[in-house]
Formats: C-alpha cells, sequence, structure tokens
C-alpha cells in the first residue's frame, strides 16, 4: 500500500479520511494542518505539522489536499508535486464513477456522487457528497462541485470555479472560470 497524507485536518480532511480508511488503496501516515499544533490527532492519526509540504515528503508515497478553496487547493497540489510526491485521487467506495470517465490527479469524489460516461475531472477536481457529474460534462481544474450539486449532460464547471451545494448546470450549459455559482446566480 502507498503511503497517503492528507493536507488539511478540519471537516472536510476528516470525510477524505473517512473515504480513505473505507478502502485498501493506501496507509493513512497523518496529516498537514496550519493549526498545529493546536489541532488533535484524527481518530489516532497525528497531524505531523503545518502544510510545508516539502519537510514531510519522506513521510508519505503520495498526498490529497483536503481544503475547500479552490485556490488553496491548487497552490497546496503544486506544493506536493514539487516535493515529488504524487498527487493521489480518493474515491469514496460509496461514489459511482463510470470506467470511461476521465480523472485528473488529485481528485477527490466523496460518498453518493455519481461520474458520468466519459465525463471529465480536472486536476484538483472536488466532488462532494452525493454530487452529479453526468454523461460528457467536465469539472475543470481545482472546480469544486458542492455537495448535492448537480452538472446535467455536456456541462462545464470552468477553472477554479465553485458550484455551490444543490445548484445545477443545465444540459450543456458552461460557467466561466474563477466563480462561485450559488443558486440566486442560477
Amino acid at each position: 500500500m502507498e503511503r497517503l497524507l492528507i493536507v488539511g485536518a478540519g471537516g472536510f480532511g476528516r470525510s477524505v479520511a473517512e473515504a480513505v480508511l473505507a478502502t485498501s488503496r493506501y496507509a493513512l501516515v497523518g496529516f498537514l494542518d496550519d493549526r498545529w499544533p493546536d489541532v488533535e490527532p484524527v481518530w489516532g492519526h497525528p497531524v505531523l505539522g503545518k502544510t510545508q509540504i516539502a519537510q514531510f515528503s519522506a513521510h508519505a508515497d503520495a498526498a490529497i489536499v483536503a481544503l475547500g478553496d479552490n485556490e488553496r487547493r491548487r497552490l497546496l497540489c503544486e506544493a506536493v508535486l514539487a516535493s515529488g510526491m504524487q498527487l493521489a485521487n480518493v474515491i469514496h467506495p460509496a461514489a459511482v464513477v463510470s470506467p470511461s470517465a476521465k480523472l485528473g490527479r488529485g481528485v477527490t469524489v466523496m460518498a453518493g456522487a455519481v461520474i458520468g460516461c466519459e465525463a471529465k475531472l480536472g486536476d484538483g477536481a472536488l466532488v462532494n457528497t452525493g454530487a452529479i457529474v453526468d454523461h460528457h460534462a467536465e469539472v475543470q481544474d481545482f472546480g469544486h462541485l458542492g455537495a448535492g450539486s448537480c452538472l446535467a449532460g455536456g456541462a462545464i464547471l470552468g477553472e477554479n470555479s465553485r458550484l455551490l451545494q444543490r445548484v445545477s448546470l443545465k444540459p450543456g450549459e458552461r460557467s466561466p472560470p474563477n466563480t462561485t455559482i450559488n443558486a440566486l446566480a442560477v
């Protein structure tokens, strides 16, 4: 098993840890979090230090950045790669991912999410609990689909964009990059 670090020990980091522990793909060695040393271990897994990733590259083979902030996730993913570690993909075992879907590096797909036929998830994409990326839809690099949100067939969530919880894009609709889309904007 590859040794895995989770960057972020907050609520989302813990959710990602549950997904990791529910599979046998990675051995979780611990967390990095900027609140260190004031953050408690997570279920017996240590918080090793702050997010100065290069200092901890000897501890793990791969890392996943478990932060909802798109730009911060991008910067930390770049730091993971610069350190020589790989970016892990974490797919919760209760998610459904089509075998024809294309996934980038550092992707997180949470429980109940559905990734459809020939859908694409870019590097650092985050598909939260119960979200849907329907057939031929795309979450571009460092996009974030909130819990229960939906990209209908062929829809595209732009790079660094966030679709808040329970919001949908229509078939073929495209969001611009670097935007946050909430229920009032759709």
